[in-house]
């Protein structure tokens, strides 16, 4: 046959196998081309050697050939990819709760055969969400105990909003990101942004501030701190997880801290900067404090108070929005009105009205005490106290008498710590007031307040304040202790993580720091599930090799950019897939593609898992990325857009300081 006719004919058959020598063999129907290695065996497409060879021709003078755009799958394969595809399609339209989407897609993979029930339930005996609902407990008794309102209260200051120049704000926006970043890196950053984000929105409303100028910065620097320790965020433990899983060593307290300092360092610098440029002026959604009910509460100047010496300026109680001090008792002298230059001294006893939320707020004030406080002692154990609102009723006997003379405490089992009296500011003393129907008490009692007098004629209505718990301010030294404890254990490698976090969390209950309802209330069981049943989808793609087909395509598409350009695609894919799913599911879904991409380009795997944990984490592109966005979206009245406006500067500069230092501190070869 003419050599034309043997090159069309091989055209026609698109092979992958450069470098191999066609044959063709003669029959009824024409020539057929086969291949064969050089110097190897014949073979048709089949794999079946052929009965006859008539001829040869190298690849090379028919000319190049067409390749397949994707190498063969296998069926598994592709049930696996149909399933993440619709998996991912469904936790972007966010309408169906993730674990409900994540467990529906790895029990479609169990009922299919692509995975066994070990498998399916790999996550469940995984050490990462155990570990993660231990330390949501430590933050939980963070926020019962108030350990860290000191921080909060030094970050923030007092002084209302005054200097509105950009250099003025940067300065205030320092204060709050850099120490938050550096809480983030020992504390979990999703209930520390729940922690942190309605102190900052009371400190904005107090002083006169714009809530949407901190909040996203807050959020983004808790973000950053996430990445200096393996305990800041739950997508570091999920990652050294699935490394456990697959036979490696897993992560070390401190081991990704010389690459995850100077990106968290660079990151806040960058918030400091930019917010000003970036960040817009937007309306949290609130109810004007015009319409809110006014109580009125008497706080103490406690003793060693840092609020002692200070004029009532300076202490940043003068301007503050929602709550005003109308007095000031000295010795048994009342001093009213408050000049702004009044100098507090200690034991001197303060009188606010404002509405409830605020008054209750003054509370986690360091320095001020409630004047109530050293009768908590009588109504209830520590762990059991609770705020109630109580209105008293016509024929209460509290009519017309004050606290004091109706022995309130004993007779009740409560102590009073703020009232309301519609179109009234209550003068004077708390204990001196003369009661009339109507008026709302504010009560510290233990929880069967409610059961005693919810149907007494002595109060109309008897109504818990719900998320209002008087904090445990003397256990806070606890939770400071075992938090430094835990570091310090792990980080010495005495206890694995694991080890650690669950003594931690069994002591707060055992010592009375949380218990076990509030443990309970604090642990996030959609974060916990969603972890859990992911880790059965990572399972599917590595087994069915659906990972190293997807693999082979990013090698070949980054190759010509050498080493960091394969390392920098991974990157890129897992910063994705955070955005449109989740910091966990996108660890998970990256990890098996990333360890199988790094044997197939000749690299260690070691740099591309730290490489799926920043990226899976540093999310600033939108507001669903990341639970702790998500936290301030609301309270800091933004905009779905508002959040790449600073993110995408940061979401840029965070992935080249990635490129940069993790392939300097974990070498690709």
């Amino acid at each position: 046959m003419h050599f034309r006719t043997a090159a069309a004919r091989a055209r026609k058959y698109p092979m992958e196998y450069s470098g191999r020598h066609f044959v063709f063999l003669g029959g009824s129907g024409g020539l057929f081309p086969f291949f064969r290695y050089p110097q190897g065996p014949v073979h048709d497409r089949t794999g079946r050697r052929p009965a006859q060879r008539r001829c040869s021709l190298d690849l090379a003078r028919v000319g190049p050939l067409p390749r397949y755009p994707f190498p063969p799958m296998t069926v598994d394969a592709w049930i696996t990819l149909i399933v993440t595809v619709a998996t991912i399609i469904l936790l972007a339209l966010d309408r169906f709760p993730p674990p409900l989407v994540m467990g529906g897609a790895v029990t479609a993979l169990l009922v299919a055969g692509v995975i066994d029930e070990k498998g399916a339930l790999a996550g469940f005996a995984n050490e990462a969400p155990v570990t993660v609902a231990a330390l949501y407990i430590l933050a939980g008794a963070a926020e019962v105990t108030g350990a860290l309102d000191g921080l909060a209260s030094r970050a923030l200051g007092s002084k209302a909003a005054g200097d509105d120049s950009p250099l003025a704000y940067r300065r205030q926006l320092a204060r709050i990101s850099y120490p938050s970043m550096a809480a983030s890196a020992f504390i979990a950053n999703t209930p520390l942004v729940a922690m942190l984000a309605p102190r900052v929105l009371a400190w904005c409303e107090r002083t006169g501030r714009s809530a949407s100028r901190y909040l996203m910065p807050l959020s983004y620097a808790v973000i950053f701190g996430g990445c200096i320790t393996l305990v800041g965020t739950s997508t570091n433990l999920v990652v050294s997880g699935l490394l456990r899983d697959a036979n490696l060593r897993p992560l070390d307290v401190f081991e990704i801290t010389p690459a995850g300092l100077p990106i968290a360092l660079i990151g806040v610098a960058l918030i400091v900067l930019l917010a000003p440029r970036l960040l817009p002026l937007r309306s949290a959604p609130n109810e004007s404090l015009r319409t809110m009910r006014e109580f009125t509460v008497e706080m103490v100047v406690a003793a060693q108070s840092p609020l002692a010496g200070k004029s009532v300026a300076e202490a940043g109680l003068r301007n503050l929005q929602g709550v005003f001090l109308i007095e000031i008792e000295r010795d048994g002298r009342p001093i009213a009105p408050v000049a702004p230059d009044e100098v507090l001294q200690e034991s001197d006893r303060l009188t606010f009205a404002g509405n409830v939320a605020r008054v209750l707020d003054l509370q986690r004030t360091p320095g001020l005490t409630s004047a109530e406080e050293r009768h908590f002692s009588t109504v209830g154990k520590t762990l059991e106290r609770r705020f109630f609102e109580a209105v008293v009723g016509e024929s209460s006997p509290l009519v017309g008498g004050t606290l004091k003379e109706a022995d309130f405490r004993s007779h009740y089992g409560g102590a009073v710590v703020a009232i309301h009296r519609s179109g009234q500011r209550i003068p004077g003393k708390l204990g001196d007031v003369r009661l009339r129907t109507g008026d709302v008490l504010v009560i510290v009692a233990d929880p069967g307040f409610w059961f005693r007098w919810t149907d007494h004629p002595d109060f109309l209505v008897v109504t818990p304040l719900f998320g209002r718990v008087p904090q445990r301010k003397e256990k806070a030294w606890i939770v400071q202790l075992l938090t430094v404890a835990m570091i310090g254990v792990a980080g010495a490698g005495l206890l694995n993580l694991l080890q650690t976090s669950l003594v931690v969390a069994m002591a707060l209950v055992i010592f009375g720091v949380i218990t076990p309802a509030e443990a309970k209330r604090s642990v996030d069981l959609d974060v916990i599930l969603l972890m859990a049943t992911s880790f059965g989808l990572g399972i599917a793609m590595a087994d069915s090799g659906l990972a190293r087909d997807i693999a082979d395509l990013i090698v070949k598409v980054f190759n010509p950019l050498g080493d960091v350009g394969i390392l920098g695609g991974v990157l890129i894919a897992t910063m994705l897939m955070t955005e449109l799913l989740s910091n966990n599911a996108a660890a998970v879904l990256m990890f098996p593609i990333a360890m199988a991409t790094a044997p197939t380009a000749g690299l260690q795997f070691r740099p591309f898992a730290i490489v799926i944990l920043f990226g899976a984490t540093l999310s600033f592109l939108t507001p669903i990325g990341y639970q702790a966005n998500t936290l301030v979206w609301g309270m800091g009245g933004y905009r779905y857009r508002d959040f790449s406006r600073l993110g995408a500067p940061l979401t840029l500069a965070t992935a080249v300081a990635v490129l940069i230092l993790v392939p300097i501190f974990f070498p690709l070869r």
